[in-house]
């Protein structure tokens, strides 16, 4: 078995509200609680860098399940939405929303544009974030496709 390293770093000077940082190899950003969460709302936060992460992971397999199937695409794009309950004071991550919008390139068959809406459901399955994340949060996707004209 071979792992592949992923190493970010955080700083974090006081207490719960202030700002800190977190870097990798390809990001620098500030890090701090949201406002909605009676933070500072600074830079990101761990709930929209989970949301990033499952985005980022959906979309690039989606596009590179696509690219495998030879279906050809104009263009991909996707709004992805992170429900978080909030009971008790206790802040639960419980569902994400990925909406891929997906315009097919105009060469596009109606059984590759039937197929695409079935890989759509099968990147999720496939992608290493949800994977991690399966039995804690809830990850649905809702697409579109369309063929370009």
């Amino acid at each position: 078995m071979a792992l592949h390293p992923f190493i970010v770093t955080t700083q974090w000077p006081e207490g719960r509200n202030s700002v800190g940082t977190l870097a990798s190899e390809h990001l620098e950003t500030a890090i701090s609680i949201p406002e909605e969460m009676n933070g500072p709302g600074i830079g990101t936060n761990p709930d929209e860098m989970l949301l990033g992460a499952a985005a980022t992971c959906y979309i690039i397999t989606f596009a590179a399940i696509l690219e495998r199937a030879g279906i050809k695409i104009e263009k991909l794009s996707m709004e992805s939405k992170g429900l978080v309950d909030v009971t008790n004071g206790v802040f639960t991550y419980k569902e994400i929303i990925h909406s891929p919008d997906l315009l097919l390139s105009s060469s596009v068959t109606q059984e590759e544009e039937a197929k695409a809406v079935k890989l759509a459901d099968k990147a999720e399955k496939s992608c290493m974030i949800s994977r991690a994340v399966a039995g804690n949060i809830s990850i649905s996707v809702q697409p579109v496709i369309r063929r370009f004209s």
